[in-house]
């Protein structure tokens, strides 16, 4: 599925192409109207959980300067873009090809030459990539992917890197969560506008 994407402000000097909501709607009852086994493109939104990820980020780069950083399950790619200017490297991935289009799209836009673009699933994780930090916002949504998200978290805990999470507070995320208290250096709790309502992220980095 391919989405009409309109450039917008992100802060003082940084504009990115992101879909339009109201054709991805649009467009995506169309396609559920023709197939009722159509997926909505949850990678086509800037999610609550980005927002607080980024603007934890920013206030805190010493986590990210000068380091190799990944974000997987990225879809637009927000916490990447915004610190991509204090990281050494920055991988944006997503399973989706439609999102890595989108973020080759603002890599260039912006002229990262230190950014590149990934189709990764964390279902089926290459061996060989690694990083310094490791970024994953709003991931833990659905138990069935609930033990290869855990699996690939030990193994870059297991390799020093630093993980920092953004998660609602929502009662599924609360088992996912459990299992990793014991690597949990800091926990804050961010409220985020989402339009008419107040959203609680929990932002927790995690390490051993």
């Amino acid at each position: 599925m391919n989405y009409a994407h309109k450039l917008v402000p992100i802060e003082t000097g940084l504009t990115l192409y992101v879909p339009d909501k109201g054709l991805v709607k649009s467009r995506y009852e169309v396609l559920l109207a023709n197939n009722a086994a159509t997926k909505f493109p949850f990678w086509a939104k800037i999610w609550p959980a980005s927002t607080a990820m980024t603007a934890f980020l920013q206030t805190e780069t010493s986590y990210i300067k000068g380091k190799r950083v990944l974000e997987i399950g990225a879809g637009v790619g927000l916490p990447s873009f915004v610190i991509a200017k204090h990281c050494s490297e920055i991988i944006i991935s997503d399973y989706a090809s439609e999102a890595i289009k989108l973020i080759e799209k603002n890599i260039k836009h912006l002229g990262l030459t230190n950014a590149k673009a990934m189709c990764l699933d964390w279902n089926n994780f290459p061996s060989n990539i690694t990083a310094d930090v490791l970024l994953l916002s709003d991931i833990n949504y659905a138990p069935a992917d609930f033990n290869s998200l855990q699996e690939l978290i030990q193994r870059f805990l297991a390799q020093g890197s630093t993980i920092i999470i953004a998660t609602p507070q929502r009662i599924t995320a609360s088992p996912f969560v459990e299992k990793l208290v014991q690597y949990i250096k800091r926990s804050e709790l961010q409220r985020i506008q989402n339009e008419f309502e107040l959203i609680d992220i929990r932002i927790l980095v995690l390490s051993l």
